[in-house]
C-alpha cells in the first residue's frame, strides 16, 4: 500500500508499473486524516510503515500507534540537519561529505534511532541539484 499526500509523488507510479495500491490524502485536517489512514492501514494488514518523502510530520498519537514500526529516509548524515533543505545547509556550511539516513521515526523531528546511513563526498563546486 502506497500512501501519499502529494498526488504527483514518484512513488505513486512505482506503484502503478508494479500493481500496488494507492492512497492520497490531503493532510488538510491532520488529525481527520491521521484517523482515515489509520484505518486504511488496518484494513490492509499493514505491519510497517516506510516514509520516503512523505513530508508531514505525524502526530504523537500516530506514531504511538505504530511505536517501532515506522521508519524514515531523510537526506543528511542525522543527527545534522534534521528537518527541510538539507543538502543547501550543508553546502553553505562548507561540509566535506553528506548523505543519507535510515532511521525509526519516535515523536521529536529526526530524531529516532538510526538503522543505517550512506556517506557521499561533497565535491568542489557542488551544486544542491546534484548533491540531492
Amino acid at each position: 500500500m502506497i500512501i501519499s499526500n502529494n498526488p504527483k509523488a514518484k512513488g505513486l507510479n512505482l506503484g502503478k508499473i508494479n500493481k500496488i495500491k494507492k492512497k492520497v490524502f490531503n493532510f488538510k485536517k491532520k488529525h481527520k486524516i491521521e484517523n482515515q489512514i489509520l484505518v486504511v492501514l488496518k484494513e490492509y494488514e499493514i505491519k510497517m510503515i516506510c516514509l520516503a518523502g512523505f513530508m508531514k510530520i505525524l502526530s504523537r498519537n500516530f506514531i504511538k500507534k505504530f511505536k517501532g514500526k515506522i521508519i524514515n529516509i531523510h537526506p543528511s548524515l542525522l543527527p545534522k540537519y534534521k528537518g527541510l533543505n538539507t543538502h543547501q545547509r550543508a553546502l553553505d556550511n562548507n561540509e566535506k561529505y553528506s548523505g543519507c539516513t535510515v532511521h525509526f521515526v519516535n515523536a521529536r523531528l529526526d530524531s529516532g534511532k538510526i538503522i543505517l546511513q550512506k556517506k557521499v563526498r561533497i565535491i568542489k563546486n557542488e551544486t544542491k541539484k546534484n548533491l540531492e
